[in-house]
């Protein structure tokens, strides 16, 4: 890594087609900023895809995209990041495993290092336009962030979420298949 620019040095960003591991139908747009490094997985699945503008780091964390998942235009995924099959993640989404260490104030922020926590989404999730999932977060199956939410702890799954911190809107009843208030 680049240790100014935060990015794969461009000897490293040249050969990086013998170590992203795509599936067959998968695609990515070529816009999107691979800040792919060797040195950390990444996989993407089956007919899946990364959109223009988008970005994508391991170089903190591996970052596996399931099959069947499109990643949207301008969004932003920084390892670790574990993504299911059939996940929609919208316009300008930041899933972020990332947070920098700030606890002794008698030291700068941007030395004290970072510390990592796995960000992991299910099967069939839809996170909005805008939303921000915060690290550690496990998103359950079937769930539904709104636009805009920012996310700050685990979704149930068959639940949608909204606001600033996320909270529960709605579930889905175990009886019917409709959606009922919390």
């Amino acid at each position: 890594m680049n240790p100014l620019l935060a990015r794969p040095r461009w000897y490293v960003r040249i050969f990086r087609c013998f170590y992203i591991h795509r599936a067959r139908g998968s695609f990515i747009y070529r816009s999107a900023r691979m800040d792919v490094v060797p040195f950390s997985d990444f996989s993407l699945g089956e007919r899946s895809i990364i959109e223009s503008y988008s970005v994508i780091n391991n170089a903190v964390g591996p970052v596996r995209i399931g099959e069947h998942t499109r990643v949207g235009i301008g969004s932003t995924v920084i390892g670790p990041v574990s993504i299911g099959n059939h996940v929609i993640i919208a316009q300008h989404v930041l899933l972020s495993g990332l947070n920098h260490r700030y606890q002794d104030s008698t030291i700068p922020i941007s030395l004290q290092g970072i510390q990592t926590n796995p960000i992991v989404i299910e099967d069939e999730v839809w996170i909005g336009g805008n939303a921000v999932i915060l690290a550690g977060v496990t998103i359950g199956k079937h769930a539904v962030v709104a636009a805009g939410s920012v996310v700050t702890r685990d979704v149930d799954p068959y639940t949608i979420v909204a606001g600033n911190p996320a909270r529960a809107i709605k579930r889905r009843s175990i009886q019917g298949n409709k959606w009922e208030p919390v």
